[in-house]
């Protein structure tokens, strides 16, 4: 048998309650988001609060840090469940357009989420008059601890794994689509792409953000670390794609065996294709940046 790690026996719900007939239950992914958020806001916070990071004192003040966190939940769930509706499933849920708003099903993207912050983050700068370039540096060094969370909560989901692999560090994970590739004698062993993307598009990522933004003054430089986080965050995640198995619907005959996917011919993966314009979109911000 090939060496392997079982996967933890990890219910994906941290409790259940019945209330009034009704199953409540908390579960890891929706707790990552929200102490993901919550480190973020601490982030945030801890940044206004200091004078000397900025070229010319905090873009705005603490009081409005709360009105800016509503923005930022808002942007991440509508955007979120848009983009894996349109990117991902769009037939199925414009089949039955009702479980668009079943988000307790389950189903976020993090392009779509990405994109429902960057509109919330700019309506928010306009109406609070606030500088656009500080206010998308300390969201970009804030964000990442919700990424590496969400990650890990995903890998406790037993969701989006990776594809087959023989080594040392593979994961059984349950369930019968994970185990489409197993045989008479040996189980189906994968990458754990989750935690691969969490390593990197967390805690790397993150950790390099941090130190940039509190002990190397990178928030006197405007759009340094937006830029930043859009190059890291689309290589990690293009690279990962490697590794990970595609989704279900974009999944072709062989593909299982760890082929590589073609999506109009590119032999690219659906994250790939949507990680490519924040890897540009990165490039673009510190040309600008640095001609001004």
């Amino acid at each position: 048998m090939l060496a392997a790690i079982p996967f933890p026996d990890i219910s994906p719900e941290i409790f259940a309650i019945e209330v009034f007939g009704f199953n409540l239950a908390l579960r890891w992914y929706a707790m990552a988001y929200i102490v993901g958020i919550a480190i973020g806001w601490f982030i945030i916070r801890a940044a206004l609060r200091r004078p000397h990071l900025w070229r010319n004192g905090p873009p705005m003040g603490v009081e409005k840090l709360e009105d800016l966190l509503t923005y930022i939940v808002i942007g991440v769930i509508g955007g979120g469940r848009l983009g894996y509706v349109f990117f991902y499933k769009p037939a199925e849920f414009l089949a039955n357009p009702v479980d668009i708003i079943r988000i307790w099903d389950g189903g976020l993207s993090f392009h779509g989420g990405f994109l429902g912050v960057v509109l919330g983050v700019y309506l928010f700068s306009r109406r609070h008059n606030v500088s656009l370039p500080d206010l998308s540096d300390i969201i970009a060094v804030s964000a990442t601890p919700a990424i590496l969370l969400v990650r890990i909560a995903n890998f406790v989901n037993a969701e989006l794994w990776g594809r087959p692999t023989d080594l040392p560090w593979g994961v059984i994970f349950p369930g019968a689509s994970a185990q489409a590739c197993a045989t008479v004698t040996e189980p189906c062993v994968r990458h754990p792409s989750q935690l691969y993307e969490a390593g990197l598009e967390g805690l790397l990522l993150g950790t390099l953000l941090l130190f940039l933004a509190f002990r190397f003054g990178a928030l006197k430089k405007p759009w340094l670390l937006t830029a930043i986080f859009f190059m890291g965050y689309g290589l990690a995640r293009f690279i990962v794609e490697f590794v990970r198995q595609p989704d279900a619907q974009f999944v072709s005959v062989g593909n299982e065996l760890g082929l590589r996917l073609h999506i109009d011919g590119y032999g690219l993966t659906m994250g790939q294709l949507l990680s490519l314009p924040m890897i540009i979109a990165g490039i673009t911000v510190i040309l600008i940046a640095r001609r001004r």
